[in-house]
């Protein structure tokens, strides 16, 4: 028993498909899953097209390699043309010798035959493998972690008070490799009616699906991938650690999903007129044949969970990295300590050096004696002049008394403006009254 005998005919197929696609073959495409002509591939290297039949049999005989012959003929490609059937088992006699009669005649529709010895070490080649007859993704590269302290700096930005990179420790962190495929689609679809064609399709898209669930799914946490050069796994393990989760599915399972929900993406309803003078709606939905997945690479991008401890606290950021560039997951740093305010754009954030906190403008107040930001959570109060100031410390407070009770009596009332503002304006409605009393 081969590792391969586990597939069915159609899962035979994707493998296949997946095993020429990260063999440098361009645009490998899988016939659709009914009759499909004699082609079950069609793949391209270079200019040369090719038409390929896979059959998951013990052996292979003349008739379909001849069969086989017969479809690159027909196939609509204006540039050279071969033909390759790949089998799990092996070719008959009469098999191989059709094959190489037509190289020998120099034959413009030459076929490869590929048996299964061959197919496994093709997929050695590459780093294939295989497990509970399926075709599982070993992918080699991900996005570069960066330098998670230049991140904390870049976050702490958006905090008043903040202490400098240089005084900012630096960040305990772990990294998860999350896998991905990087899908590259072009649609092309053209709906009619009698009237004419009433809608075209005709685009490219970029899709990011995430492949760590029972389910693939589109990236919640989008990094822009544009101009990213990937790195060798291995490499940022063992310069960050972490591990790399497992791809829950084949190549082709995410090229499908891809297909389908770009479909369901790009459907639309389209309103139009009759030749009777008559509107009508229809539901334009291109089909899975519209859509030609151009590329699927699998990758996987850094998950990093981070923090910094300052004084009493630590301050957490987690978030998804590409090297210089990140999408923030979850956000401890601009949040409020005391509260539920959060959110870079929520409110103003302000760092309490005298506790290590960070705090929103609600829960921020001024130290009496210092003039710098002390947060509610850590400060000790008094009344001055019925007013309540804020202190770092006890210390500080007792300070701060001294300072009050030498002070002239006229320079008290300003520890509350308000109140002797107050009392100012009282005073000079007083006064009128009673100038307008002798008057």
């Amino acid at each position: 028993m081969t590792l391969l005998d586990g597939l069915s005919g159609f899962e035979f197929e994707d493998a296949v498909s997946s095993l020429f696609r990260a063999h440098g073959y361009e645009n490998v495409q899988v016939g659709t899953r009914v009759a499909d002509e004699g082609r079950d591939i069609t793949m391209y290297d270079g200019d040369t097209a090719y038409v390929v039949e896979c059959k998951h049999t013990d052996t292979v005989s003349r008739p379909v390699v001849q069969k086989l012959h017969s479809a690159i003929a027909t196939f609509d490609h204006d540039g050279p043309k071969r033909g390759m059937v790949v089998t799990s088992g092996r070719f008959t006699g009469p098999a191989e010798e059709y094959a190489d009669r037509l190289r020998k005649r120099d034959d413009p529709h030459l076929i490869d035959l590929v048996d299964g010895r061959e197919l496994r070490k093709l997929g050695e080649e590459v780093g294939m493998d295989l497990y509970n007859g399926r075709i599982e993704i070993l992918c080699e590269e991900t996005l570069p972690v960066g330098d998670p302290e230049t991140v904390f700096v870049d976050v702490f930005e958006d905090v008043a008070n903040a202490p400098s990179r240089a005084d900012l420790p630096t960040p305990d962190y772990d990294v998860r490799y999350r896998p991905v495929v990087d899908v590259e689609a072009v649609t092309r679809a053209t709906f009619e009616t009698s009237v004419g064609v009433i809608h075209r399709i005709d685009r490219r898209d970029h899709l990011v699906v995430e492949a760590d669930g029972p389910a693939p799914r589109l990236a919640s946490d989008l990094v822009d991938l544009t101009g990213v050069e990937t790195v060798n796994l291995e490499t940022a393990q063992q310069r960050h650690g972490g591990e790399a989760v497992r791809f829950q599915h084949t190549e082709s399972e995410y090229r499908e999903w891809a297909t389908d929900r770009l479909c369901d993406l790009l459907e639309t309803t389209v309103t139009y007129t009759g030749d009777n003078n008559v509107t009508y709606h229809k539901d334009c939905r291109p089909s899975p044949n519209d859509v030609a997945v151009r590329r699927a690479n699998p990758l996987y991008i850094p998950r990093v969970d981070a923090g910094v401890g300052l004084g009493e606290y630590t301050h957490n950021l987690e978030y998804a990295a590409a090297g210089n560039r990140y999408v923030t997951r979850e956000d401890g740093i601009r949040r409020c300590v005391h509260c539920d305010t959060a959110g870079p754009e929520a409110a103003e954030y302000t760092y309490c050096e005298n506790c290590g906190s960070i705090s929103c403008a609600t829960h921020t107040e001024e130290e009496r004696l210092t003039g710098d930001p002390v947060c509610t959570g850590c400060a000790v109060t008094g009344d001055f002049f019925f007013a309540t100031k804020y202190f770092f410390d006890e210390g500080n407070r007792e300070t701060f008394r001294e300072e009050y009770e030498a002070m002239p009596f006229y320079r008290k009332p300003l520890e509350n403006p308000y109140l002797a503002a107050g009392v100012a304006v009282a005073l000079v409605l007083v006064l009128l009254v009673l100038v307008g009393a002798f008057v």
